[in-house]
């Protein structure tokens, strides 16, 4: 059973916001198309991404967590990661724009987005020797640039805290990833190359690494969901 780890892993993040998809008063399900789209557009770059950090042993996986299936050297877990782990925040975002009003949230946002990619920069800079560190707060920082000054995103305040809301489900399921309470991680991490900060046994890169990859699937969302 310990090889279906990794896959169940994936599963259970999933199976709820799927479900709760076809909720009469959600109706997410009708965006399915858009949000597949867009979730293979990005994960073209981040499985890129991935592809050349595990080749360069910034990162390795557990073979007794997948099932031995694999696209170059990801195990097919990994790519499926880059579906189910946005359909979950995307679901999350669009149930909670739907149902809540965040215009509060344009009082701070702009401070909050300078402020953050200043500090990103600032230490992707300091720690221009750990690849994972400078390239993850490196890459975060232009694409919240990017997203608000020339693609013109006003949401990203939204995001932000949508993404803060979502931190718990995040340490459940990176914390299993990266090793909490499993004998040993999925995840493997080269301590040379990140900067040594773990939040439970996640490395901190991790979650500027996972909100870039949200921005981007909200973005090209937002982009598809105009012609369903």
């Amino acid at each position: 059973m310990m090889q279906f780890t990794y896959l169940l892993i994936n599963f259970f993040t999933v199976i709820i916001c799927f479900i709760f998809s076809f909720h009469p008063k959600i109706k997410f399900n009708r965006f399915f198309k858009a949000f597949l789209l867009s979730s293979v557009f990005v994960a073209l770059f981040f499985v890129g991404w991935d592809m050349i950090f595990t080749a360069k042993n910034v990162w390795w996986f557990s073979h007794q967590y997948t099932i031995g299936f694999s696209v170059y050297n990801l195990p097919i877990e990994e790519i499926l990661f880059f579906i189910c782990i946005p359909f979950s925040c995307v679901f999350t975002y669009f149930c909670l724009d739907k149902f809540f009003d965040f215009n509060w949230v344009k009082k701070f946002e702009n401070f909050a987005l300078i402020f953050m990619v200043i500090s990103l920069f600032a230490f992707a800079i300091y720690f221009n020797q750990q690849l994972y560190t400078f390239t993850a707060f490196l890459t975060c920082g232009f694409s919240i640039l990017a997203l608000k000054y020339i693609l013109k995103a006003d949401w990203l305040g939204k995001a932000l805290v949508i993404y803060i809301l979502l931190s718990p489900g995040f340490l459940v399921v990176n914390g299993l990833l990266t090793g909490t309470g499993l004998p040993s991680p999925v995840v493997n991490y080269n301590a040379e190359e990140f900067m040594g900060f773990r939040i439970l046994t996640i490395p901190v890169e991790d979650f500027f690494y996972g909100f870039e990859l949200i921005l981007w699937n909200i973005f090209f969302f937002l982009k598809f969901k105009k012609y369903e």
